[in-house]
């Protein structure tokens, strides 16, 4: 379980097929403070480090992860977004975040806003997920506000801290970024289908 608010924009340093799986090792600031075995979200995708070194960590992909999120576009010297998990004993800052990414999306925008900036994306609707109006969406592990909720495309408003903390500052049209939708959101659709 996460909360959606970035610890660390790590940095890709080596990438490792071994079969269907990706062994992806970053370098980041909280890479010396986990351990073997611990559950973080990259860019949203809940991934076990299975290997520490210097102020570095390995995790591994399987072929179903990286057939349905941006971890298989990664080359070295990519950003992502990092969390550990969210501890039961602290505040929840942003929203309940599973890191299970639910499908991608293409950013079509981005507008500077004197100040912040302004990120628009499509994604395809037939999955069945909805966006809602000032409800809550993860992007790339981001825990955002939805505006301009339609059918198939949303956008989100970005302050200048997240923007320089996490890999929005990297995003530009045409990028592919991770989305998981609002948990509560996802079964109350689930719900309204049956």
């Amino acid at each position: 379980m996460f909360t959606g608010i970035i610890e660390a924009a790590g940095e890709v340093v080596e990438l490792q097929k071994e079969g269907g799986n990706l062994h992806i090792t970053v370098c980041s600031a909280i890479s010396n403070e986990l351990k073997i075995d611990q559950s973080v979200a990259h860019n949203g995708v809940c991934l076990t480090v299975v290997a520490i070194g210097d102020n570095t960590h390995t995790v591994t992909a399987i072929e179903e992860t990286l057939s349905k999120t941006n971890l298989n576009t990664l080359v070295a010297g990519d950003l992502v977004n990092l969390e550990r998990c969210m501890q039961m004993n602290g505040r929840l800052d942003g929203h309940i975040v599973q890191g299970h990414v639910d499908q991608t999306a293409v950013c079509t925008s981005v507008k500077e806003m004197d100040g912040s900036w302004f990120y628009t994306f499509s994604y395809d609707p037939s999955f069945g997920n909805i966006t809602v109006e000032k409800g809550s969406i993860t992007v790339n592990g981001v825990s955002l506000t939805v505006v301009n909720s339609n059918d198939d495309h949303f956008s989100v408003a970005i302050i200048p801290y997240t923007h320089e903390h996490t890999n929005f500052k990297k995003i530009k049209s045409n990028d592919v970024v991770n989305l998981e939708f609002d948990i509560i959101g996802k079964y109350v659709a689930k719900l309204f289908r049956k």
